[in-house]
């Protein structure tokens, strides 16, 4: 959210825009994502090894894992998967800022503060529900890219599109989205928990201490 707040005042000036366009929501959204991706790909990657099955027992806490992988892998197996993360990440956030912009629009101007958790909760939701849906082919490929083990040979594939032709070719496209129903219930409403939690502690900070 902090990221998103930050690019839309940017493309608002490069596109001299004097508000938030469809567009422009969609833009900050993936521009936001990207800047997570870069952040959490690293201690992604060391989280699917400590919670990979066929790890169990490698790894004595987060620190050993990250020495191991280092020692065994060097430095730039931190960055695998890197690639996937950002279209993960970037496709989750531009579903997610796009949709709520749309619903937010489509749907009636709340008149009360239970009207505005509403609309706010459906607008989030249903961005978590089209965020998720976006994103979980590189969601797969990310967690195979980051969860190979060198010892067992070359990776299949190291990107994203790669990743998705070869599953998609290999088990079927329905393999890319493996996963998801547990996630889409996890994410759906977490998108309208996460946009009223944002709204009102941004309100209160405003109101208290801006």
């Amino acid at each position: 959210f902090a990221s998103n707040d930050t690019y839309g005042p940017m493309f608002q000036r490069l596109f001299n825009s004097d508000k938030i366009t469809q567009p422009i929501a969609i833009m900050t959204g993936v521009s936001a994502g990207i800047t997570e991706a870069v952040i959490v790909a690293t201690p992604e990657l060391v989280k699917i090894r400590l919670q990979a099955k066929e790890n169990a027992g490698k790894y004595l806490g987060t620190m050993d894992c990250v020495r191991k992988i280092y020692a065994e892998e060097g430095l730039r197996a931190f960055a695998n998967g890197l690639e996937a993360t950002i279209w993960r990440h970037a496709l989750w956030n531009g579903g997610y800022f796009g949709s709520i912009f749309a619903i937010r629009g489509m749907l009636p101007k709340a008149q009360t503060k239970k009207g505005e958790l509403a609309v706010n909760f459906a607008a989030g939701a249903i961005g978590g529900t089209v965020g998720t849906s976006l994103n979980t082919p590189p969601d797969v490929v990310k967690t195979r890219i980051q969860n190979h083990n060198p010892a067992s040979g070359p990776p299949k594939y190291t990107t994203f599109l790669a990743g998705a032709r070869t599953i998609a070719r290999e088990e079927g496209f329905r393999a890319l989205y493996k996963g998801y129903v547990p996630k889409v219930l996890r994410l759906g409403p977490g998108g309208g928990i996460l946009l009223v939690v944002y709204d009102h502690v941004t309100t209160y900070m405003r109101a208290h201490w801006m």
